[in-house]
């Protein structure tokens, strides 16, 4: 990139004496009218200070070391000045100090910053959430190739940047995926990579963040659940191949418990305890948040645990079901839904939202007491499933309002208080 912007370099001594009477000499360097000094650690009598010439007067060996090393200097900084401009920088007075003293904070980039994130979260965050950030990690490196570029300085971050990165997700299509991403997951991905941003803020590689005027919005959603009679209908469907009785059973029992399927994955044994009330519960940590979930367990849920007890998978794994990758589990859902009749997608999520709604608070189980057993740290991350509780009683009154209106229509015979006497 050429710029247009004037660079120079000049010297100068500040006029406060130490106490044998020298004073200390700066280089100022000046980047398109802002100035900003360097101290060079070198001190010089007052009055062999030429500010004139901006150089040591005399022949002594003294001025002649202190006049080759301001040279030097000049040297090294036009050299910096030189070689970020060739990075294609867009330069600041500060740069070029941070260049020449070698600190290249104002140097790193956003390929650097990525790496030094993914090792400052392992071992700190959940792995379903570092697989998140990697999945964003991927697609700021996708756009990033989309405008030929391997990497980028973070200085050149801006507001623009981030405008042109929501609309690359926004059109871009997942592979596998039929069509592209929804607003809340684009919009997950832009916060993913804000929280990268401010780090790099806070480690001071950067002047300014370039996210400080934008703002995320999230479009309010309906989670899906199954109601009473799918529910009913999916235990009681008869399916020709085991696979799929092994994942419909897995989907049951996150209904039953509210257990995610990253959890329900890794559930032995040892999981299962009995309470106070001589029934077992299970008790377990959430592995996104590292919360403590206490579930007792209903008679439906222990009859799936009896079910696969001496099932050959799980005495080789060790856990209460069969193990089963993610992936697969969600290509059998799909099977499972097409053989049940059921238009809604079926994922583990749904058996959560199942479990959060019609299994609990439909039932009349308090909204804290669900947000226990879910192992939610927010109780308004439960009141989300009661507002969609709400919303079903509001369509449901909707259609039965429809029903009895229907029926006021009717004409109905009258019948004459007449009585005929014969």
């Amino acid at each position: 990139m050429r710029t247009s912007k004037t660079f120079s370099i000049q010297f100068w001594a500040d006029t406060r004496k130490n106490k044998n009477g020298e004073v200390l000499i700066y280089a100022r360097i000046t980047m398109d009218q802002k100035r900003l000094s360097i101290s060079l650690k070198r001190n010089v009598p007052l009055e062999l200070w030429d500010s004139q010439s901006k150089r040591v007067l005399g022949n002594s060996v003294m001025a002649k070391q202190l006049n080759q090393y301001l040279d030097l200097t000049k040297s090294q900084l036009y050299q910096s000045y030189m070689e970020l401009k060739a990075a294609d920088k867009v330069l600041t007075a500060q740069m070029i100090k941070d260049y020449f003293m070698g600190d290249d904070k104002s140097t790193k980039t956003l390929v650097q910053l990525i790496d030094y994130h993914s090792e400052k979260i392992k071992g700190t965050l959940a792995k379903g959430t570092i697989r998140n950030f990697q999945i964003t990690e991927n697609y700021v490196l996708k756009f990033l190739k989309s405008n030929k570029l391997e990497d980028i300085f973070l200085s050149r971050l801006d507001y623009k940047f981030i405008c042109d990165f929501e609309s690359f997700l926004v059109q871009y299509y997942p592979k596998g995926h039929p069509r592209a991403m929804s607003h809340n997951t684009v919009m997950k991905h832009i916060q993913r990579l804000r929280k990268m941003i401010r780090l790099a803020y806070h480690l001071e590689w950067l002047d300014k963040d370039p996210f400080r005027r934008w703002k995320t919005t999230f479009e309010k959603t309906d989670r899906e659940f199954l109601s009473e009679h799918e529910l009913s209908n999916l235990a009681t469907y008869e399916f020709p191949l085991e696979r799929l009785e092994r994942v419909r059973d897995l989907f049951l029992f996150s209904c039953y418990t509210g257990i995610s399927y990253a959890d329900l994955n890794k559930l032995t044994p040892n999981n299962i305890w009995k309470g106070e009330d001589d029934k077992k519960w299970i008790v377990t940590n959430r592995q996104k948040t590292n919360t403590r979930v206490k579930v007792p367990l209903m008679p439906t849920a222990l009859r799936l645990i009896e079910k696969y007890r001496e099932h050959p998978l799980t005495e080789v794994s060790g856990t209460l079901f069969p193990p089963i990758t993610n992936e697969r589990a969600n290509l059998y859902l799909k099977e499972i839904a097409e053989a049940c009749g059921l238009t809604k997608n079926l994922t583990f999520h749904m058996a959560r939202h199942t479990f959060a709604t019609t299994v609990t608070l439909s039932n009349g189980m308090p909204i804290e007491t669900v947000s226990k057993l879910l192992g939610h740290t927010k109780i308004a991350t439960t009141q989300i499933y009661a507002r969609v509780l709400d919303k079903k009683v509001e369509e449901d009154m909707n259609k039965l309002q429809e029903v009895l209106q229907s029926k006021s229509k009717t004409p109905k015979r009258p019948i004459s208080n007449l009585k005929i006497i014969r």
